[in-house]
């Protein structure tokens, strides 16, 4: 993709190699390991206006998720993996091992939470503190799928159904979906918000069919096996241990009065706050989030 933009000038770019393959990464920064995870329909290209501040402090690992962007886009298995959370999160503690982070950081927005979250869970003593961005857990999303929440969020009912049917309507025009789909869920429900340079970016990886595929297994593992691993650990009372920072749009999906009353039934040491966006908060308000993620995990 020669054409495309580069948004982090001085950061270095590598392709690791894990257990589903090459994963693409963006690297810079020193001080502490700090992970970054992008969401849906986005790129590590998300993190471009938070990624400079954040670098004075942390050194900033900023990968693309399995199927997304540059990273490897495997095939399916029966189960959805590895676009389960619990695969996915595997595949990030290796390639931080790639990188000779053991501990570290982790905040992760929209998928990419769900990412973080599931790693916070399933392996605590490899992180530091963590930060999820506009979103509450897979099974509560799944359990209070009102009419309301069900018209909000229209593309979770659309990308978990059977394949090929999500992926016959977006291959059809993907840049148009895309765009339709970004748009509905910023503030200002337009594009304006977003760089233009970024939004390249990810019409680029969406119009590849792999990755249409691969984003849609994301959906498909988020109805079944990651709702029942979210399911099995709230019946079970197993919480997040480490310091956690909820953060939400005050347009964003989980907006109103917020996810810390749901935050709270899953981890034990949860703070948070709004910030005044919509749902792509690093890109609507970088400023408020650069502020709010330096002091949580500068403390």
């Amino acid at each position: 993709m020669p054409d495309l933009a580069d948004l982090f000038p001085g950061f270095g770019s590598r392709w690791i190699s894990t257990s589903i393959g090459k994963m693409f990464a963006r690297t810079g920064g020193s001080g502490p390991a700090l992970m970054l995870l992008h969401g849906y329909p986005q790129t590590n290209v998300m993190w471009h206006r938070v990624a400079p501040a954040l670098a004075k402090h942390f050194t900033l690992v900023i990968p693309d998720l399995p199927g997304y962007g540059w990273s490897v886009a495997p095939e399916p298995d029966a189960s959805h993996g590895p676009y389960d959370k619990r695969s996915m999160a595997n595949v990030m503690i290796e390639l931080m091992e790639q990188f000779g982070h053991v501990r570290f950081h982790l905040a992760g927005h929209d998928r990419g939470g769900r990412v973080a979250y599931r790693l916070a869970l399933d392996h605590p003593e490899r992180l530091q503190k963590l930060c999820t961005l506009d979103i509450i857990p897979t099974w509560e999303m799944w359990a209070r799928m009102d009419h309301a929440l069900a018209m909000k969020v229209w593309h979770w009912q659309m990308l978990a159904q059977k394949y090929p049917m999500p992926e016959m309507f977006i291959t059809k025009a993907p840049v148009e979906y895309l765009d339709w789909k970004m748009a509905t869920l910023t503030k200002s429900k337009n594009l304006s918000p977003l760089d233009p340079r970024a939004m390249a970016h990810y019409h680029a990886y969406m119009s590849d069919p792999t990755r249409i595929r691969a984003t849609c297994e994301d959906y498909r593992a988020g109805y079944t096996v990651d709702r029942r691993n979210d399911e099995i650990d709230r019946n079970a009372g197993k919480k997040i241990v480490v310091p956690m920072l909820a953060l939400w749009g005050t347009a964003g999906i989980p907006s109103g009065s917020g996810p810390l009353p749901i935050w709270r039934d899953w981890a034990k040491d949860v703070s948070g706050q709004p910030i005044d966006s919509g749902h792509y908060i690093p890109e609507e308000n970088p400023d408020a989030t650069i502020a709010a993620l330096l002091d949580f995990f500068g403390r």
